[in-house]
C-alpha cells in the first residue's frame, strides 16, 4: 500500500488495516508525520506535531487539555503552558489505542467563524488557500480534508465543529449538550460548549462519539450514560423517515448556489424514501442576538481567570475578538442592563428550545444548511464582526437548545463544498448519524478530495 494510499484510508478502515497486518503502527505515523511535513508550511493547520507517535494519529483542537503536550487555545496567554493532565476525552481515546500526532490551530479560547483569530496565524482551507477553513475548529478541519489525520476532535460552541466542517467538505459532529464530558476542554461558553468528532466519514464519526461519551464525575451535566449504537439503522433507504425543513433556513441571507445543492441533497434524501414535511422555527431570528448575549455573558466570568496572577500572561495579550466579547458579556451582566440583556436572552433561549420540540413532534430530524455560503476569502469580514457573526446563523438555533447536529458534504459551489446540516432530538445522535450514513453511501461527495 502507498503513502498517499494510507492516509486516504477511513478510520474503520485504519483499524481493519492494523489489525489484518497489512501495515504495521509505526508505518502508519510515519507517513502521517511526512505529510505533515509537506503540507502544514501551507495550510497552518498545526500548531504543534509529535516528533515521535504511536497509535492511530489523531489531531487534537489546541483548546483541549493534553498532558506534557504545549496547550495554548490559540492564545498568546497561554504561550508555554504545558498542562499536567489529560481531557477525560484524551485518556479515552488514548485507552483505544489512538495518539494524538499533532495540536491543531483554532480561533482564540474558540471565539470566531473562520480561524483568523487564532495568535499564532491563520489556519488555510486546503480547497483554496486563498480561503478560510471556518471556525474554530479550522486546524481540525483543514487537517481532515487534507489527510493530516485520520480524524480530528474538535469543539461546538455555537457551530464550531459543523461550521468548518462545512467549509473543508468533512464529516462534523456536535453531539447533544451533556453527551461528552467537557472535563479538560478550555472553556468558553460552559453552557454551550461540546466535544465532538471532525471525520472523513459518518461511520467514523459515529466511532469516535461511542469512544468519547459518557459521564466521568468531573462533568455534573454530563448524562448517566455513554452513546452506544442501539438500533440496526436504515440500511439502503430511509423508508418512514420524515424529514423537516424549516422555512426560516431558507430566507435572506442564503447564498444562491449553497441553496440550489441543499435543496438538491434533500431531494436525495426523499428518493430514499424520506417524507419530507414542512416545519417551522419561528424564534430562529433572534438566534444570533440571544446567543451572543449569552454566550459573552459566561465568557466575562470564564476568563476572569486569565489575570497574569493565577493563569496566563497579562491581560494586553488577548486579541481583539477575546475582548470584544469579554467587554459584551461584561456589560450584559452589569447591574441596570442584566434584564434587559442576560435575562431576555435566557428567554428567548427557551422559546427556541420549544420551537424544535415543536417541530420534532411533526418529524424525525430536520435538515437544512450548514452555512450561508462556502469559504470566502481570508480577510474578507475581519473588519465587519456583525457579518462574521452572521455565518453561524443555522448553527446557533441547535447550540441553544443543547441538540445535536452532523454536517456532512453535499455538493460544490465554486469548488468549494457545502455541507447539509442535520439535527436531531435531544440525545438521538443514533438518528442523525443513521440519517447522514445512507445520504453518504447513496452519492460520492465525501469522496472528493482537495488537489494539495
Amino acid at each position: 500500500m502507498s503513502d498517499s494510499d494510507l492516509t486516504k484510508l477511513t478510520l474503520i478502515e485504519t483499524i481493519k488495516g492494523l489489525k489484518n497486518k497489512q501495515f504495521s503502527g509505526e508505518e502508519l505515523n510515519n507517513t502521517y508525520r511526512e505529510r505533515i511535513k509537506q503540507l502544514n508550511p501551507k495550510l497552518n493547520a498545526y500548531l504543534w506535531t509529535a516528533e515521535k507517535s504511536s497509535g492511530i494519529p489523531a489531531a487534537i483542537k489546541d483548546i483541549i487539555i493534553t498532558k506534557n503536550i504545549p496547550t495554548t487555545a490559540g492564545s498568546k496567554i497561554l504561550e508555554g503552558f504545558i498542562p499536567p493532565y489529560d481531557a477525560t476525552v484524551i485518556e479515552r481515546l488514548k485507552v483505544k489505542g489512538i495518539g494524538v500526532v499533532g495540536k491543531t490551530n483554532c480561533d482564540e479560547f474558540a471565539m470566531g467563524s473562520s480561524g483568523e483569530n487564532s495568535a499564532y496565524g491563520v489556519a488555510k482551507n486546503s480547497w483554496d488557500l486563498s480561503k478560510v477553513p471556518g471556525g474554530s475548529s479550522s486546524g481540525s478541519s483543514a487537517a481532515v480534508a487534507s489527510d493530516m489525520c485520520v480524524f480530528a476532535l474538535g469543539t461546538d460552541t455555537g457551530g464550531s465543529i459543523r461550521q468548518p466542517a462545512s467549509l473543508c467538505g468533512v464529516v462534523g459532529l456536535k453531539p447533544s449538550y451533556g453527551r461528552v464530558s467537557r472535563y479538560g476542554a478550555i472553556a468558553m461558553a460552559s453552557s454551550f460548549d461540546q466535544i465532538g468528532p471532525i471525520t472523513k466519514t459518518v461511520a467514523d464519526a459515529r466511532q469516535v462519539l461511542e469512544w468519547i461519551s459518557g459521564p466521568d464525575g468531573y462533568d455534573g451535566n454530563c448524562v448517566e450514560e455513554g452513546f452506544r449504537v442501539k438500533g440496526k439503522g436504515y440500511g439502503e433507504n430511509l423508508k418512514g423517515l420524515k424529514v423537516g425543513i424549516p422555512k426560516e433556513y431558507f430566507g435572506k441571507g442564503l447564498d444562491q448556489g449553497v441553496e440550489k445543492v441543499v435543496r438538491e441533497a434533500i431531494k436525495k434524501l426523499e428518493e430514499l424514501g424520506a417524507e419530507i414535511v414542512e416545519v417551522t422555527l419561528p424564534h430562529t431570528e433572534y438566534g444570533i442576538a440571544a446567543y451572543y448575549i449569552i454566550m459573552a455573558s459566561e465568557v466575562s466570568s470564564n476568563l476572569a481567570k486569565y489575570d497574569g496572577i493565577r493563569f496566563g500572561g497579562t491581560r494586553d495579550k488577548f486579541g481583539d475578538e477575546a475582548k470584544r466579547r469579554i467587554m459584551l458579556g461584561t456589560f450584559a451582566l452589569s447591574s441596570g442592563y442584566y434584564d434587559d440583556y442576560y435575562a431576555k436572552a435566557a428567554r428567548v433561549r427557551t422559546l427556541i428550545k420549544e420551537d424544535f420540540a415543536k417541530a420534532f413532534e411533526k418529524c424525525d430530524v430536520i435538515v437544512g444548511p450548514v452555512s450561508p455560503t462556502v469559504a470566502w476569502n481570508l480577510g474578507e469580514k475581519t473588519q465587519d464582526p456583525l457579518t462574521m457573526y452572521l455565518s453561524d446563523a443555522y448553527t446557533i438555533p441547535a447550540s441553544l437548545a443543547g441538540i445535536p447536529g452532523l454536517s456532512v458534504p453535499c455538493g460544490f459551489v465554486n469548488n468549494l463544498p457545502v455541507g447539509l446540516q442535520i439535527l436531531g432530538k435531544y440525545m438521538d445522535e443514533e438518528t442523525i448519524l443513521n440519517v447522514g450514513e445512507v445520504y453518504e453511501k447513496a452519492t460520492s461527495w465525501h469522496k472528493e478530495k482537495p488537489k494539495i
